[in-house]
């Protein structure tokens, strides 16, 4: 059993917390800025809670934080009540926000300043992963950070990985949202095509799926596209933060991403029609408008 601290009770953050605690069995205290929510989370799972990330952090062995952006990562790390200014000498920052990879890099030399360690851990897998604790967790930093990190990541995880060093992690979150972005609009375009040529499109997806078309987002999202159902899922408001992170990456790396900033610009139109919380896979309701 390990003492963590998790810092931010989001979406995502409040079922890990509560699978460190319960499928871990580890001793677990929570800040949320919403302190509501943070003695919610610990009525139902019998951790604790704090008032400030400093007195979550303190004398924790690990300190996860989930929060929002890279300013939302500074606002809990640094400063007087920040997680650096109560953590314990050799403890772990790990950072399962999805943040960019300067950030990453940023904390890591000012976490080893001050005797610390840190992870950058981004995850996939959405809502439905995290409640069921079957998340795809991508790593960077040091190997031995990494191997005394991933038994207390795995309470909230299918697979983890080690990626590189600080910034891999993000950079492979990056890659991912690429390929998944890419992957959403190619489905939406053919279940309009499949549409409009009078297709039985739950046989279609039937046969498709099982072959080299096949991925998670026709298995999971094919039904609730043909229903004109987007109330759930991973937000498109979250999804362009994603895409302009890696965006910006692109243009300090040198990569073109014609296809990525395409579809950011499909995001930007689906937020003007009121779908900013809708799931992604609502680019095929953009086609149907």
């Amino acid at each position: 059993m390990a003492k963590t601290a998790f810092i931010g009770l989001g979406v995502m953050g409040y079922p890990m917390a509560g699978h460190l605690k319960a499928k871990g069995g580890h001793d677990v205290t929570v800040f949320n800025r919403s302190a509501e929510k943070a003695q919610k989370w610990a009525g139902e799972h019998g951790g604790a809670h704090a008032a400030t990330p400093r007195e979550a952090a303190d004398g924790a062995d690990f300190v996860f934080t989930c929060v929002g952006n890279d300013d939302d990562v500074r606002s809990v790390v640094y400063g007087d009540d920040g997680v650096f200014a109560g953590m314990k000498s050799s403890a772990t920052l790990i950072d399962n926000t999805t943040a960019s990879a300067e950030l990453a890099r940023e904390l890591d030399a000012a976490a080893r300043e001050k005797g610390f360690k840190f992870i950058d851990a981004p995850v996939s897998g959405g809502q439905a992963g995290a409640e069921n604790g079957a998340l795809t967790v991508m790593c960077g930093g040091h190997e031995a950070d990494f191997a005394a990190a991933e038994p207390v990541i795995s309470a909230y995880a299918r697979m983890v990985g080690l990626m590189g060093p600080a910034g891999s992690g993000q950079l492979t979150k990056m890659m991912n949202q690429i390929c998944i972005a890419g992957l959403v609009e190619g489905l939406s375009e053919a279940i309009a095509f499949g549409q409009k040529s009078g297709l039985d499109i739950e046989k279609v997806i039937g046969v498709i799926s099982k072959g080299a078309a096949g991925s998670w987002q026709m298995e999971n999202r094919y039904k609730t596209m043909i229903a004109d159902h987007y109330e759930h899922g991973f937000a498109v408001e979250w999804m362009r933060k994603d895409l302009g992170i890696c965006l910006a990456e692109a243009r300090r790396n040198g990569a073109t991403l014609p296809v990525t900033a395409l579809v950011d610009q499909f995001y930007a139109e689906i937020e003007a029609m009121g779908g900013k919380r809708w799931d992604t896979s609502a680019l095929l309701a953009r086609l149907n408008r």
